[in-house]
């Protein structure tokens, strides 16, 4: 039993050293460059891989229903399995934004590696397009995606499970804050 006690502790040591390492200035930075898409009228794009989807699709929704900001992602199968197949898998994003972004809406890119072909070929594509670039990724400092952002949340851990709810944790803390800020609560 002390063995498992001790995993589980040291698991949520890590977790919670995670959440603690981020820059505060970045989370506000981001909590005011989505917050501002309400009064333009624009939106944002949440777009993820395997876990990272479902993280973007949570966002999605309380983006949507919490903090009425309009918000799409690209977790659709139709919208990936036809521009994967039309187009290639490293350009599904790509396509997707060339299809649904407008200039002056903000993409979140999440990535736990960082080195997936298609979040960085869909954030070249969102320069070119002039959005505004929020990723989140994990694994090594000197990633690609995290390159290529505007701005950056970077967890250090290579274990995609603590990476995936240090996101999921760090974009809900957003969610509430813009929300508070929103009823000048803070």
């Amino acid at each position: 039993m002390a063995k498992e006690e001790n995993y589980f502790r040291s698991y949520f040591s890590e977790i919670k050293s995670t959440l603690n390492s981020i820059n505060l200035n970045k989370l506000y930075d981001i909590s005011n460059l989505l917050g501002s898409i309400e009064s333009s009228g624009k939106k944002v794009i949440f777009a993820g891989n395997g876990g990272s989807a479902s993280i973007a699709s949570h966002l999605t929704i309380d983006f949507i229903n919490a903090v009425k900001i309009r918000a799409i992602n690209f977790n659709d199968p139709s919208i990936i399995t036809c521009f994967s197949n039309d187009y290639g898998y490293e350009n599904w994003i790509s396509k997707a934004l060339d299809c649904y972004a407008d200039s002056g809406d903000v993409v979140v890119l999440i990535s736990s590696s960082g080195q997936s072909k298609n979040m960085l070929v869909g954030a070249n594509k969102a320069k070119t397009l002039g959005l505004d670039i929020v990723t989140l990724s994990g694994f090594s400092s000197n990633n690609p995606l995290k390159k290529l952002g505007d701005i950056n949340l970077w967890v250090d851990s290579d274990k995609y499970n603590i990476v995936e709810m240090t996101h999921h944790i760090w974009l809900l803390a957003i969610v509430d804050y813009i929300i508070l800020k929103s009823k000048e609560e803070i």
